[in-house]
């Protein structure tokens, strides 16, 4: 039986299920976050949000800073090149309902890099350590750090951004086990993430490849990480935060969940992107995620080319509901069969 991690502290907050989802842009809006948490998830973190005030009044910003009705504790993630910008869009955000504040040194998209955020900022040491002390001196809440292992596979000094953040005040840190050149290609490695557990006192989050409840298991036996956080695996399968910790607390495997409770979840997360998004966003970002909830499935073709043509929200979710009472019918038909 695996060895269930203690619950997290994070400042004053205790996480009890070390479970966590990871932020990404464009996937872990309010509507994901909030279904994640219920289905398991102890802490989710917002996606990326700008530091440059010109864009906090946009509504593509107003939307990643609403977190009304959001459960506890709050964590947005912020990215930025400067110091005392960084630190002011830190006090916005807390300003506006976060209780936790991350700070982005792990995204490799290019976009980002390109304006020397995210991981291209762990290629100047000095910065960084300048931009943590300035966000953790701006708010009284909690600072957390998600990096990647280094620039690339010469570069791995994720070691020593780890005891810079522990020297500038940061309360957690997670690590992706890739550097930036990899993206999300390669196979992750978990031995630095090993090391830096081992170096400092900091709560280390363990991220990369965690797909599964014994993928879980096996990178906290690995890292001895006091957490692990799920990113990709996420997308179309939000329960496997309750598989992880079912697993990691009590050995066991929880059953797949029903085609009955994948379609209520479903329906109630369209239902909720529509009423956050407004109706015409909320039925083109739901297309992503229909696609994840189907795509292990034979007739994610098929169902795609259907529903990806609807064009209201009435048609996206009666849509997907016929798809899913049609599998339900045929499941009970092949059963009958079967008896």
């Amino acid at each position: 039986m695996p060895a269930a991690p203690a619950p997290l502290q994070i400042g004053p907050y205790r996480i009890d299920r070390p479970v966590i989802l990871a932020p990404m842009a464009g996937v872990t809006d309010k509507p994901f976050r909030v279904l994640c948490k219920r289905l398991g998830a102890g802490l989710a973190v917002s996606e990326m949000t700008t530091s440059d005030p010109r864009f906090w009044g946009t509504t593509k910003s107003l939307r990643r800073m609403d977190h009304a009705g959001e459960p506890d504790p709050v964590s947005v993630q912020i990215a930025g090149t400067d110091p005392a910008t960084m630190a002011a869009a830190a006090r916005h955000n807390v300003d506006h309902g976060a209780q936790l504040i991350d700070i982005n040194m792990g995204c490799p998209a290019k976009k980002v890099c390109n304006a020397w955020a995210g991981s291209a900022l762990m290629r100047d040491e000095a910065l960084v350590a300048r931009i943590l002390e300035a966000v953790v001196a701006a708010v009284d809440v909690p600072v957390t750090l998600k990096i990647r292992t280094g620039w690339d596979a010469t570069h791995r000094n994720a070691p020593a951004i780890a005891h810079i953040a522990r020297e500038s005040g940061i309360a957690a840190l997670a690590v992706h086990g890739r550097s930036r050149e990899q993206h999300y290609t390669g196979v992750a490695e978990y031995g630095t993430i090993a090391a830096i557990k081992a170096a400092i006192s900091i709560p280390v989050i363990a991220n990369g490849d965690i797909d599964s409840p014994h993928k879980a298991a096996e990178v906290l036996r690995l890292t001895g990480a006091d957490a692990v956080m799920v990113g990709r695996a996420a997308q179309g399968r939000p329960w496997i935060f309750r598989e992880i910790w079912h697993y990691l607390s009590r050995g066991e495997l929880l059953p797949e969940p029903s085609l009955d409770e994948v379609r209520d979840i479903l329906l109630g997360h369209l239902r909720d992107l529509h009423a956050f998004h407004g109706e015409e966003a909320g039925v083109r970002i739901a297309r992503k995620h229909l696609g994840w909830y189907a795509k292990d499935r034979p007739e994610n073709h098929a169902f795609r080319a259907v529903v990806n043509r609807a064009a209201t929200a009435a048609e996206q979710l009666r849509l997907t509901g016929e798809y899913f009472e049609g599998l339900v019918a045929d499941g009970a038909a092949t059963a009958r069969e079967a008896a």
